[in-house]
Protein backbone atom coordinates (compact mmCIF):
# COMPACT_ATOMS: atom_id res chain seq x y z
CA UNK A 1 0.00 0.00 0.00
CA UNK A 2 1.09 3.13 -1.37
CA UNK A 3 1.18 5.99 1.64
CA UNK A 4 1.83 10.00 1.70
CA UNK A 5 2.97 11.31 5.24
CA UNK A 6 1.58 14.79 5.50
CA UNK A 7 1.16 17.16 8.12
CA UNK A 8 0.08 20.97 8.63
CA UNK A 9 0.99 22.49 11.95
CA UNK A 10 2.38 19.08 13.34
CA UNK A 11 -1.13 17.67 13.10
CA UNK A 12 0.12 14.94 10.73
CA UNK A 13 -1.80 11.89 9.16
CA UNK A 14 -1.42 9.26 6.70
CA UNK A 15 -2.75 9.87 3.51
CA UNK A 16 -4.14 7.34 0.97
CA UNK A 17 -5.34 7.53 -2.57
CA UNK A 18 -8.19 4.71 -2.00
CA UNK A 19 -8.87 4.74 -5.55
CA UNK A 20 -5.54 3.02 -6.01
CA UNK A 21 -4.67 1.48 -2.99
CA UNK A 22 -6.76 -1.24 -0.92
CA UNK A 23 -7.07 -0.57 2.87
CA UNK A 24 -10.25 -3.57 3.59
CA UNK A 25 -10.26 -1.96 6.83
CA UNK A 26 -9.57 1.66 7.50
CA UNK A 27 -9.95 1.69 11.07
CA UNK A 28 -7.47 -0.76 12.47
CA UNK A 29 -5.15 0.32 9.84
CA UNK A 30 -5.36 4.03 11.79
CA UNK A 31 -5.13 2.45 14.64
CA UNK A 32 -1.87 0.03 13.92
CA UNK A 33 -0.46 2.45 11.40
CA UNK A 34 -0.59 5.69 13.43
CA UNK A 35 1.50 4.22 16.33
CA UNK A 36 4.58 6.00 16.61
CA UNK A 37 6.57 3.37 17.51
CA UNK A 38 5.77 0.48 15.62
CA UNK A 39 4.12 2.22 12.98
CA UNK A 40 4.51 4.99 10.88
CA UNK A 41 3.28 7.27 13.20
CA UNK A 42 0.64 9.89 13.15
CA UNK A 43 -2.64 11.43 14.59
CA UNK A 44 -4.56 9.16 11.92
CA UNK A 45 -5.34 8.14 8.43
CA UNK A 46 -7.34 9.76 5.84
CA UNK A 47 -8.54 8.32 2.88
CA UNK A 48 -8.48 10.29 -0.27
CA UNK A 49 -10.81 8.92 -3.72
CA UNK A 50 -13.62 10.03 -6.01
CA UNK A 51 -16.09 11.95 -5.30
CA UNK A 52 -19.80 10.23 -4.86
CA UNK A 53 -22.32 10.65 -7.47
CA UNK A 54 -24.09 13.95 -7.09
CA UNK A 55 -21.79 15.44 -4.37
CA UNK A 56 -20.71 18.24 -6.86
CA UNK A 57 -17.14 17.58 -5.28
CA UNK A 58 -13.94 16.90 -6.56
CA UNK A 59 -12.94 14.77 -4.37
CA UNK A 60 -13.53 12.75 -1.11
CA UNK A 61 -11.88 12.42 1.92
CA UNK A 62 -12.58 10.08 5.12
CA UNK A 63 -10.62 10.31 8.37
CA UNK A 64 -10.12 8.09 10.82
CA UNK A 65 -8.54 8.74 14.49
CA UNK A 66 -5.54 7.12 15.89
CA UNK A 67 -7.91 5.02 17.98
CA UNK A 68 -9.90 4.02 14.76
CA UNK A 69 -12.81 5.78 15.21
CA UNK A 70 -13.90 8.38 12.28
CA UNK A 71 -14.40 11.58 12.50
CA UNK A 72 -16.43 13.55 10.32
CA UNK A 73 -13.19 15.92 8.73
CA UNK A 74 -10.31 17.62 10.17
CA UNK A 75 -9.21 21.62 9.41
CA UNK A 76 -5.75 20.91 8.91
CA UNK A 77 -6.21 17.27 7.20
CA UNK A 78 -8.75 18.72 4.24
CA UNK A 79 -5.89 21.30 3.55
CA UNK A 80 -3.43 18.59 2.92
CA UNK A 81 -6.42 16.87 0.89
CA UNK A 82 -6.04 19.85 -1.32
CA UNK A 83 -2.42 19.50 -1.87
CA UNK A 84 -2.28 15.78 -2.42
CA UNK A 85 -5.43 15.94 -4.65
CA UNK A 86 -3.62 19.22 -6.60
CA UNK A 87 -0.14 18.21 -6.68
CA UNK A 88 -1.09 14.52 -7.73
CA UNK A 89 -3.22 16.11 -11.01
CA UNK A 90 -6.45 14.71 -9.50
CA UNK A 91 -8.31 17.88 -9.87
CA UNK A 92 -6.64 21.26 -10.94
CA UNK A 93 -10.18 23.03 -9.89
CA UNK A 94 -9.88 25.97 -7.87
CA UNK A 95 -11.33 26.24 -5.41
CA UNK A 96 -11.25 22.70 -4.88
CA UNK A 97 -14.42 21.07 -3.23
CA UNK A 98 -14.24 18.38 -0.87
CA UNK A 99 -16.24 16.23 0.00
CA UNK A 100 -16.65 15.46 4.25
CA UNK A 101 -18.90 14.27 6.84
CA UNK A 102 -19.16 17.87 7.31
CA UNK A 103 -20.53 18.54 3.96
CA UNK A 104 -18.48 20.24 0.72
CA UNK A 105 -16.07 22.43 1.35
CA UNK A 106 -14.41 24.36 -0.95
CA UNK A 107 -10.48 25.39 -0.74
CA UNK A 108 -8.95 28.32 -1.65
CA UNK A 109 -4.90 26.86 -2.64
CA UNK A 110 -2.28 28.43 -3.39
CA UNK A 111 1.31 26.96 -4.64
CA UNK A 112 4.83 27.43 -3.30
CA UNK A 113 8.20 28.68 -5.04
CA UNK A 114 8.12 25.00 -6.16
CA UNK A 115 4.93 24.92 -7.96
CA UNK A 116 3.27 22.34 -5.23
CA UNK A 117 0.86 23.43 -3.00
CA UNK A 118 2.40 25.59 0.02
CA UNK A 119 -0.83 27.19 2.04
CA UNK A 120 -5.09 26.88 2.03
CA UNK A 121 -7.96 28.38 2.70
CA UNK A 122 -10.51 26.51 3.82
CA UNK A 123 -14.36 27.24 4.22
CA UNK A 124 -15.62 25.70 6.56
CA UNK A 125 -18.91 26.00 6.53
CA UNK A 126 -21.46 27.96 9.45
CA UNK A 127 -20.69 27.03 12.71
CA UNK A 128 -23.79 24.60 14.68
CA UNK A 129 -24.50 26.24 17.88
CA UNK A 130 -27.76 24.17 18.95
CA UNK A 131 -26.78 22.19 21.94
CA UNK A 132 -28.48 19.46 20.56
CA UNK A 133 -26.72 19.31 17.75
CA UNK A 134 -22.72 19.53 18.73
CA UNK A 135 -24.31 17.01 20.54
CA UNK A 136 -24.75 17.77 24.44
CA UNK A 137 -27.14 16.44 26.99
CA UNK A 138 -26.29 19.48 30.26
CA UNK A 139 -28.78 20.10 33.09
CA UNK A 140 -30.99 23.13 32.44
CA UNK A 141 -30.01 23.98 28.91
CA UNK A 142 -32.45 23.54 26.41
CA UNK A 143 -32.12 21.35 23.38
CA UNK A 144 -32.48 24.28 20.95
CA UNK A 145 -30.38 26.78 22.68
CA UNK A 146 -26.53 27.35 22.36
CA UNK A 147 -24.32 26.84 24.90
CA UNK A 148 -22.26 29.99 26.05
CA UNK A 149 -19.82 30.81 28.67
CA UNK A 150 -22.42 28.19 30.78
CA UNK A 151 -20.78 27.90 34.03
CA UNK A 152 -19.49 24.47 35.20
CA UNK A 153 -21.26 23.34 38.52
CA UNK A 154 -19.04 22.70 41.78
CA UNK A 155 -17.17 19.70 41.77
CA UNK A 156 -17.49 19.43 37.72
CA UNK A 157 -14.31 18.28 37.73
CA UNK A 158 -14.41 15.76 40.74
CA UNK A 159 -10.79 14.03 42.25
CA UNK A 160 -9.45 16.18 39.21
CA UNK A 161 -10.19 19.21 40.82
CA UNK A 162 -6.85 20.91 42.64
CA UNK A 163 -4.42 23.40 42.87
CA UNK A 164 -4.01 23.28 38.52
CA UNK A 165 -7.18 25.55 38.25
CA UNK A 166 -5.87 28.04 40.20
CA UNK A 167 -2.21 27.65 38.47
CA UNK A 168 -3.39 28.28 35.11
CA UNK A 169 -5.88 30.75 35.40
CA UNK A 170 -9.15 29.12 34.24
CA UNK A 171 -12.37 30.69 33.77
CA UNK A 172 -14.51 27.70 34.26
CA UNK A 173 -17.51 28.76 31.85
CA UNK A 174 -17.86 26.15 29.08
CA UNK A 175 -19.06 27.29 25.53
CA UNK A 176 -19.84 24.58 23.01
CA UNK A 177 -19.29 24.71 18.65
CA UNK A 178 -19.47 22.34 16.23
CA UNK A 179 -17.84 22.67 12.86
CA UNK A 180 -19.03 19.81 11.89
CA UNK A 181 -17.25 17.97 14.88
CA UNK A 182 -17.80 18.99 18.46
CA UNK A 183 -16.07 21.24 20.06
CA UNK A 184 -15.81 22.51 24.01
CA UNK A 185 -13.80 26.04 24.50
CA UNK A 186 -12.63 27.15 27.92
CA UNK A 187 -10.23 30.01 28.62
CA UNK A 188 -7.56 30.50 31.44
CA UNK A 189 -4.67 32.57 31.84
CA UNK A 190 -1.99 29.88 30.53
CA UNK A 191 -2.97 26.99 29.11
CA UNK A 192 1.06 25.71 29.56
CA UNK A 193 -0.33 25.28 33.08
CA UNK A 194 -3.60 22.71 31.83
CA UNK A 195 -2.51 19.10 33.28
CA UNK A 196 -4.15 18.29 29.52
CA UNK A 197 -3.27 14.27 30.06
CA UNK A 198 -5.70 14.16 32.61
CA UNK A 199 -8.21 17.02 31.79
CA UNK A 200 -8.69 16.37 28.41
CA UNK A 201 -9.81 12.50 28.59
CA UNK A 202 -12.20 13.58 31.18
CA UNK A 203 -13.66 16.34 29.15
CA UNK A 204 -13.87 14.00 25.92
CA UNK A 205 -15.45 11.28 27.56
CA UNK A 206 -17.82 13.53 30.24
CA UNK A 207 -21.31 12.46 29.74
CA UNK A 208 -22.47 15.88 28.71
CA UNK A 209 -20.99 14.52 25.41
CA UNK A 210 -23.11 11.77 24.03
CA UNK A 211 -20.10 11.25 20.96
CA UNK A 212 -17.49 12.78 23.07
CA UNK A 213 -15.90 16.22 22.19
CA UNK A 214 -12.86 18.10 21.77
CA UNK A 215 -11.68 20.09 24.34
CA UNK A 216 -9.34 23.36 24.00
CA UNK A 217 -8.00 25.44 26.91
CA UNK A 218 -7.72 29.15 25.11
CA UNK A 219 -6.07 32.46 26.76
CA UNK A 220 -6.62 35.83 25.10
CA UNK A 221 -3.64 37.91 24.12
CA UNK A 222 -5.42 40.77 22.38
CA UNK A 223 -8.63 41.12 20.95
CA UNK A 224 -6.87 39.46 17.38
CA UNK A 225 -4.74 37.07 18.88
CA UNK A 226 -5.25 33.68 21.40
CA UNK A 227 -3.04 30.84 22.53
CA UNK A 228 -4.00 27.31 22.88
CA UNK A 229 -3.82 23.90 23.81
CA UNK A 230 -5.84 21.04 22.75
CA UNK A 231 -7.13 17.68 23.55
CA UNK A 232 -8.95 15.82 20.30
CA UNK A 233 -11.17 13.61 20.08
CA UNK A 234 -9.39 10.08 19.36
CA UNK A 235 -5.78 11.32 19.31
CA UNK A 236 -5.35 13.01 22.25
CA UNK A 237 -3.30 16.46 22.79
CA UNK A 238 -1.80 17.21 19.42
CA UNK A 239 0.14 20.09 17.88
CA UNK A 240 -2.77 21.80 16.43
CA UNK A 241 -6.70 21.33 15.50
CA UNK A 242 -8.13 23.31 12.51
CA UNK A 243 -11.52 22.91 13.43
CA UNK A 244 -10.75 23.34 17.13
CA UNK A 245 -9.50 27.09 16.15
CA UNK A 246 -12.35 28.15 14.09
CA UNK A 247 -14.26 27.02 16.79
CA UNK A 248 -12.23 29.68 19.10
CA UNK A 249 -12.68 31.94 16.98
CA UNK A 250 -16.45 31.54 16.97
CA UNK A 251 -16.15 31.20 20.90
CA UNK A 252 -14.53 34.74 20.85
CA UNK A 253 -16.86 36.29 19.03
CA UNK A 254 -20.06 34.77 20.88
CA UNK A 255 -18.47 35.39 24.13
CA UNK A 256 -17.02 39.04 23.03
CA UNK A 257 -13.58 38.29 24.34
CA UNK A 258 -12.19 38.23 20.33
CA UNK A 259 -12.70 39.90 17.12
CA UNK A 260 -14.07 38.63 13.93
CA UNK A 261 -10.60 37.88 12.52
CA UNK A 262 -7.57 36.02 14.86
CA UNK A 263 -4.53 34.80 15.06
CA UNK A 264 -4.80 31.63 16.61
CA UNK A 265 -1.13 30.40 18.28
CA UNK A 266 -1.05 26.76 18.51
CA UNK A 267 1.92 24.80 19.90
CA UNK A 268 2.48 23.34 15.88
CA UNK A 269 2.29 27.44 14.60
CA UNK A 270 -0.43 29.83 13.56
CA UNK A 271 -3.74 29.70 12.03
CA UNK A 272 -5.79 32.67 10.57
CA UNK A 273 -9.64 32.75 11.00
CA UNK A 274 -12.21 34.91 10.52
CA UNK A 275 -16.28 34.54 11.38
CA UNK A 276 -18.09 37.88 10.58
CA UNK A 277 -20.94 36.54 12.78
CA UNK A 278 -24.21 34.71 12.62
CA UNK A 279 -24.98 33.02 9.30
CA UNK A 280 -21.64 33.40 7.97
CA UNK A 281 -18.85 31.19 7.09
CA UNK A 282 -15.76 30.02 8.95
CA UNK A 283 -12.65 30.58 7.65
CA UNK A 284 -9.30 29.02 8.05
CA UNK A 285 -5.85 29.69 6.60
CA UNK A 286 -2.83 27.90 7.31
CA UNK A 287 -0.25 25.70 5.50
CA UNK A 288 -0.05 22.48 4.22
CA UNK A 289 3.13 20.09 3.46
CA UNK A 290 4.14 16.68 2.57
CA UNK A 291 6.79 15.07 4.65
CA UNK A 292 7.56 11.57 2.76
CA UNK A 293 5.85 9.26 0.82
CA UNK A 294 6.01 5.34 1.64
CA UNK A 295 5.24 1.61 0.58
CA UNK A 296 3.94 -0.82 2.89
CA UNK A 297 5.34 -4.25 1.96
CA UNK A 298 3.40 -6.23 5.05
CA UNK A 299 0.20 -6.61 6.14
CA UNK A 300 -2.33 -3.97 6.72
CA UNK A 301 -0.81 -3.06 9.91
CA UNK A 302 2.77 -1.87 10.64
CA UNK A 303 4.64 -4.34 8.26
CA UNK A 304 7.23 -3.69 6.63
CA UNK A 305 8.01 -0.51 4.15
CA UNK A 306 10.39 1.38 2.08
CA UNK A 307 9.77 4.98 1.55
CA UNK A 308 10.80 8.37 -0.51
CA UNK A 309 10.30 11.70 -0.83
CA UNK A 310 11.99 14.97 -2.39
CA UNK A 311 14.75 16.36 -0.10
CA UNK A 312 17.43 14.59 2.02
CA UNK A 313 18.77 11.03 2.68
CA UNK A 314 17.59 7.67 4.14
CA UNK A 315 18.69 8.42 7.83
CA UNK A 316 16.02 10.79 7.90
CA UNK A 317 13.56 8.71 6.46
CA UNK A 318 14.20 5.67 9.31
CA UNK A 319 12.88 7.94 12.17
CA UNK A 320 9.30 8.03 10.69
CA UNK A 321 8.12 5.58 13.40
CA UNK A 322 8.41 2.48 11.46
CA UNK A 323 8.72 -0.95 13.27
CA UNK A 324 12.04 -1.52 14.20
CA UNK A 325 12.18 -4.94 12.13
CA UNK A 326 11.75 -3.31 8.81
CA UNK A 327 12.42 0.27 8.67
CA UNK A 328 11.70 2.81 6.33
CA UNK A 329 14.28 3.60 4.09
CA UNK A 330 14.04 6.59 1.93
CA UNK A 331 14.23 9.88 1.61
CA UNK A 332 12.40 12.72 3.68
CA UNK A 333 11.88 16.23 2.58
Amino acid sequence: MKFTKMQGLGNDYIYVDADSERVPDPAEAARRLSNRHFGIGADGLILISRSRPGSGADVRMRMFNADGSESEMCGNGVRCVAKFAIDRGLSRSKPLRVETGRGVLEIDWRVGSDGRVAQATVSMGEPILAASRIPSVIPGIDPASSVVDHPLPGGFFGELDGAWRRECGLDARLTLVSVGNPHAVLYCADPAKVPLERIGPFLERHPWFPQRINAHFVSIVSPREVRMRTWERGAGATLACGTGASAVCVAGVLTGRGGATITAHLPGGDLELSWPGAGKQVRMSGPAVEVFEGELCGSSGAGSSVGSAPGAGAAGASGAGAAPSAPIAGRTS
